[in-house]
């Protein structure tokens, strides 16, 4: 099985970098591209459907090449019809191949999605290929600890440390992510900088966190690619990355690349579906069968490339012909004023 890529921006999902980072992630999925949109991160505010919303459409246009799938996951809260524990919701999650986590709040994620059913399929469908996304406050979210942004810098708390998702522990690492690193909104006056915190107040937070804890800080616009079979970072957007280690602190330009290793030991799970729960682990099995049941055979595209071929050298006995072929194949080919549609018989 083959771990999917994990990318993380530090703002800007829907600015001229967001969707070059996108871009780069759909190149690498086989088609079709199916693309799961969370609106966890927004859950509490009235219009969180309206901001997953936007990141949607957003991808629409950016992607439109790949004619993307685009589902909205409405997993707003525990204890609702829009629970991440409710199955119904959740079924795009299990075909997507692309999920998208992005503003919001830190610890309301944390609060909504630990534990539940939504989590897992999440990080199930990571280990069976899928491609993660992870931006803004879902960018915290996912480390091993979390800058609570909103209770201290809108409502004033003193510095203090949450648990977070932890989505490596389950490769035996320890990290957390800080976006909007460079942030200068408050100009000379404040310092905005380490996601709205300001110098002095990250470290009073950076201090609370254990010693092994590996911080990587994202600029505005700039983002990582981790690939975790190859074991290694690409830096991505207009800026740079900050690995911050208790002994050291490495900033990796836009277009350079360093080693997973720098954030740690990377160790898959043995067995691969350890800490999922089993019945998930099938339901996430059973939905990646099927992908790859509808995705077409290298045979079946040759034998629609050279159809394609034949039709426009007008030759269309030989066109009825492979048309027959392909069906023999288990494949229905229609023609369309856009071209060949092939589906699954």
């Amino acid at each position: 099985m083959t771990l999917g890529h994990i990318a993380f921006l530090g703002s800007g999902e829907t600015s001229l970098a967001g969707g070059r980072i996108f871009e780069s992630l759909a190149r690498l999925i086989p088609d079709p591209l199916r693309v799961a949109i969370l609106e966890t991160p927004a859950g509490f505010e009235l219009n969180a459907s309206l901001v997953a919303g936007r990141v949607g459409e957003f991808l629409k246009a950016r992607l439109q090449n790949y004619k993307p799938t685009i589902d909205l996951i409405p997993a707003r809260k525990k204890g609702t019809e829009f629970s991440p524990d409710n199955l119904e919701i959740l079924k795009p999650l299990l075909q997507a191949n692309l999920i998208f986590m992005g503003p919001g709040s830190p610890s309301y994620v944390v609060r909504q999605l630990h534990g539940t059913l939504a989590w897992d399929i999440i990080r199930a469908r990571h280990r069976l290929g899928a491609t993660l996304v992870f931006a803004s406050a879902a960018t915290i979210s996912v480390g091993e600890w979390v800058l609570p942004v909103y209770e201290i810098y809108k409502v004033g708390e003193d510095v203090h440390v949450k648990d977070g998702l932890n989505l490596f522990s389950d490769f035996g690492m320890h990290v957390s992510f800080i976006p909007h690193w460079n942030n200068a909104e408050g100009g000379v006056d404040l310092d905005t900088s380490r996601c709205f915190m300001g110098m002095e107040r990250f470290e009073q937070w950076r201090k609370l966190t254990p010693a092994e804890n590996i911080i990587v800080g994202l600029d505005e616009h700039s983002g990582i690619i981790m690939d975790c079979e190859k074991g290694i970072c690409d830096v991505h957007g207009v800026s740079s990355v900050t690995v911050l280690k208790s002994d050291s602190a490495e900033m990796y330009a836009s277009g350079s690349n360093f080693s997973l290793s720098e954030l740690g030991n990377c160790t898959l799970p043995e067995p691969i579906e350890k800490g999922i729960r089993p019945d998930v682990w099938k339901m996430a099995l059973d939905a990646n069968k099927t992908n790859d049941d509808e995705t077409p055979p290298e045979e079946v595209m040759s034998l629609l490339e050279q159809r394609k071929q034949v039709r426009a050298d007008k030759n269309f006995a030989e066109s009825d012909r492979l048309r027959d072929e392909i069906a023999v194949l288990g494949w229905t080919v229609k023609d369309t004023k856009e071209g060949q549609q092939l589906t699954k018989m």
